[in-house]
C-alpha cells in the first residue's frame, strides 16, 4: 500500500486529506492511501518519514512549508526561487525531494481574470504561501508589495501605513494571511477596503468558509473575487503527478 499525507500543525480541518480519499473513490485507485501527519514541531519530521512504512509522498502547510526544506536531499528548481516547499516525493532510494505546486495552482487560478489594468498588487503576509503568489505574480508581469504587520526587509507597506490611495493604486489583492478561516470567519484583514473598486480583483487564499469578510467587503464594491478552492484542486493535481502512482 503507497501512503501520502499532509504534514502540518493543528490541520484536522485539512482539505487535502477528503479531496484525495474522494480522488481515490472515483477514480478506483485502491493501493493508496493519504492521511494527515500533524506534527507539534519540525525536528519530529526525520522520525515520521523513518517510521513511516512505505511512504511515497507529502504535501505540506503551515507553518512547515520553508522549515521542512533543511531535511530534503533535494530541492527542485522552482521550489529553491520561491524559497518554499509544498510537497515532496520520496524516491525509491528514499531520497526526499522537494517541490512548490502552490505557484501553479495560483497562476492557473487568477490568470482568467486578468486584464490590461491589472499591474501591480499587494500581497497580505509574507509565509510560505506568500512567496509562492510572489513568484507567480512576476511570471505574470505583476509588481507587487508585501503588506506586513512589522516593517523589515522587502515589506512594501505595514497595515498602518495602508491608504486608501494605496489601495486604489494596487488593483489586485491576494490574501495569504489565515484570517477569516473558519470557525473565525468575522476577521479579516486590516486594510481601507473603502479604496476597493469594481476594477479591483481580490483573491483570498481561505477556502473555509466559500465567501470570506475579506471577499464580501470586495463583493460590496463589485470587485472580482475569488477564494483559494480552485487553487487547492490544481496544486492538488499537480502533487499527484509529481507523485506519479499510477
Amino acid at each position: 500500500m503507497n501512503k501520502l499525507g499532509l504534514l502540518g500543525k493543528n490541520i484536522a480541518y485539512s482539505f487535502s486529506r477528503a479531496y484525495f480519499k474522494k480522488k481515490f473513490e472515483e477514480e478506483h485507485i485502491t493501493h493508496t492511501s493519504y492521511e494527515n501527519f500533524d506534527i507539534e514541531s519540525i525536528d519530529l519530521f526525520p522520525a515520521l518519514i523513518k517510521d513511516t512504512a512505505d511512504l511515497k509522498g507529502m504535501n505540506v502547510t503551515i507553518p512547515y512549508k520553508e522549515v521542512v526544506m533543511p531535511y530534503l536531499d533535494k530541492i527542485n528548481k522552482k521550489a529553491k526561487a520561491i524559497g518554499a516547499v509544498n510537497t515532496i516525493r520520496i524516491t525509491k532510494k528514499g531520497k526526499l525531494v522537494g517541490y512548490n505546486t502552490d505557484c501553479y495552482g495560483f497562476k492557473k487560478s487568477i490568470e482568467p481574470f486578468l486584464k490590461f489594468k491589472h499591474k501591480k498588487a499587494l500581497i497580505l503576509g509574507t509565509g510560505g504561501a506568500s512567496k509562492a503568489v510572489a513568484y507567480s505574480l512576476k511570471k505574470l508581469g505583476i509588481t507587487y508589495k508585501y503588506v506586513s504587520r512589522k516593517q523589515g526587509e522587502g515589506i512594501g507597506f505595514t497595515y498602518d501605513s495602508l491608504t486608501e490611495d494605496v489601495i486604489k493604486a494596487h488593483l489586485v489583492i491576494v490574501n495569504c494571511t489565515p484570517l477569516g478561516t473558519f470557525p473565525n470567519v468575522e476577521q479579516c484583514p486590516d486594510i481601507p477596503y473603502s479604496g476597493i473598486t469594481e476594477d479591483h480583483i481580490l483573491f483570498d487564499l481561505i477556502y473555509n468558509p466559500e465567501e470570506t469578510r475579506f471577499l464580501n467587503h470586495g463583493k460590496q464594491a463589485k470587485a472580482t473575487t475569488i477564494n483559494g478552492l480552485n487553487m487547492l484542486k490544481l496544486q492538488a493535481e499537480k502533487a499527484w503527478s509529481i507523485w506519479d502512482l499510477r
